[in-house]
């Protein structure tokens, strides 16, 4: 299935167990055979299921931290089997373009009202230039020993941070698309509706 652009859709964050643990509501910017392109708006609100999870606190970091998108919002691209996306983000009311964001994650996975992955902790921030910062590897081995990541997953993970660094390094370009002078459409900030009801007890579908 595909989205429209303008399409408000469900993105859910599954763990390894299955269940969501956090979802949101995104806004489709460009879908295609080579990428799906969407938009978190400032101001929107997560979602949060009761329950405790494989982490220390039992419950999502965003949430501790007020469930609500601060500052601007960031566009999100990915490519169909890729472990990452590349997250856009802006700085101040001019929404000067600050940096991507390759946030490693599990592949995205087409839902009938949205999108499933998995968040894996590490994380490269790159800057105009192709400057680059590694962040968050440190908490990988952490995960681990909280029951969130098994030890194959992290050996994993390191492994396509260092093909994105060794990409970087070269002068190439992880994302298929650059939007960083892209603009949300009036109206887009916060999202105007809300998740679905019942949206994270809908099974998610089977890891590729």
């Amino acid at each position: 299935m595909t989205w429209e652009p303008g399409q408000w859709i469900v993105r859910r964050e599954i763990l390894n167990l299955g269940k969501a643990w956090c979802g949101a509501m995104v806004m489709v910017v460009e879908d295609s055979p080579d990428h799906l392109a969407t938009y978190l708006p400032a101001g929107t609100r997560f979602e949060f299921p009761p329950g405790r999870w494989p982490i220390e606190g039992g419950r999502h970091p965003w949430e501790a931290q007020g469930g609500v998108w601060r500052g601007n919002g960031t566009l999100m691209v990915q490519r169909p089997g890729d472990s990452f996306a590349a997250w856009h983000f802006w700085d101040g009311d001019q929404r000067d373009f600050s940096c991507w964001y390759l946030n490693l994650q599990e592949p995205f996975r087409r839902t009938e009202r949205g999108y499933d992955t998995q968040d894996l902790e590490l994380d490269i921030v790159v800057f105009p230039g192709n400057e680059w910062l590694l962040k968050d590897d440190e908490l990988l081995d952490r995960r681990v020993g909280e029951g969130r990541f098994t030890l194959d997953q992290a050996v994993e993970i390191r492994r396509v941070g260092r093909e994105l660094t060794e990409l970087l390094d070269a002068g190439g370009t992880p994302w298929p698309k650059d939007y960083s002078d892209w603009v949300p459409p009036i109206g887009a900030d916060p999202a105007p509706v809300s998740l679905p009801e019942g949206w994270a007890d809908r099974p998610s579908p089977p890891r590729g």
